[in-house]
């Protein structure tokens, strides 16, 4: 059973930084698209970042320029840097392939805030 545990998260004011890490297990990592995902209260969750197994990007707009998703496959991990952070960048933030395939990690909080 492939287990999803992200980190990195935090309080940050606007304009600030953080670097969000998830680990993943149990599953051949290195061959999955993956993907960070974000749900803000009231909203359903979205992808905000994707890379593919041969370390092709996307991203959606609203974060283009300020957020780089990355992997590192010998260590089954996904990175997601965040810089510039706005106030509507506050969300749990969670990771997955990219489309979904297994059960939801319990993510971790960011919250943008003066």
């Amino acid at each position: 059973q492939v287990q999803l545990v992200e980190s990195g998260g935090g309080l940050v004011q606007p304009g600030g930084s953080l670097r969000l890490s998830c680990a993943a297990s149990g599953t051949i990592f290195r061959f999955n698209a993956m993907g960070w995902y974000r749900q803000a209260p009231g909203k359903q969750r979205e992808l905000v970042a994707g890379i593919t197994s041969g370390g092709s990007l996307k991203y959606v707009d609203f974060v283009k320029g300020r957020f780089t998703i990355s992997r590192d496959n010998a260590k089954n991990m996904v990175y997601l840097q965040m810089n510039s952070l706005k106030p509507d960048d506050t969300a749990v933030y969670y990771c997955n392939a990219d489309p979904v395939l297994w059960y939801w990690g319990q993510g971790t909080q960011v919250t943008v805030s003066s």
